[in-house]
């Protein structure tokens, strides 16, 4: 199953490298005008996902040798919400409750909306925990249960 696993992650994250590379060069036509870069700061939230399950399978099975088949599902399912948490990483720096810069120079580039997909996609945990922080102090809306250790 780790063999399985690597491959499955190792084609998901070639698949997102493709597309966001299609995307971002505009050889894409399936994404419609404006929605270029969101979609590459999902694919980068995926790569970033498939990065952290790598490591896990390498560190797990490998250096600590404590494989456990019950966090299989774990291991399909993370780079889907790191995918996710990529797209939605985008949303929250393009509305300014994110902020990367205190300026946007008129030749900027994209890689600070990169970057941050990257670590929302690899490190989901904080990433959701920060968004559920930026909701409780500009809306007041409560953390999660998941995300509220007095809660667990």
């Amino acid at each position: 199953m780790k063999t399985f696993l690597a491959i499955y992650l190792l084609v998901f994250a070639t698949a997102c490298c493709i597309l966001g590379f299609q995307v971002h060069a505009k050889g894409f036509g399936a994404i419609p005008d404006g929605l270029d870069l969101p979609a590459c700061c999902a694919f980068m939230g995926g790569i970033g996902g498939c990065t952290y399950c790598l490591r896990g399978i390498y560190v797990n099975a490998c250096v600590h040798k404590r494989w456990d088949a019950t966090w299989h599902p774990w291991y399909l399912i993370r780079p889907w919400v790191s995918l996710i948490c990529g797209g939605v990483s985008y949303v929250f720096l393009k509305t300014g409750l994110v902020l990367l810069e205190s300026s946007q120079e008129a030749g900027s580039t994209n890689l600070g909306f990169y970057a941050l997909s990257f670590i929302a996609g690899f490190n989901v945990d904080n990433f959701l925990s920060k968004i559920e922080d930026i909701a409780h102090a500009t809306w007041g809306i409560k953390k999660s249960r998941a995300g509220n250790p007095e809660e667990k």
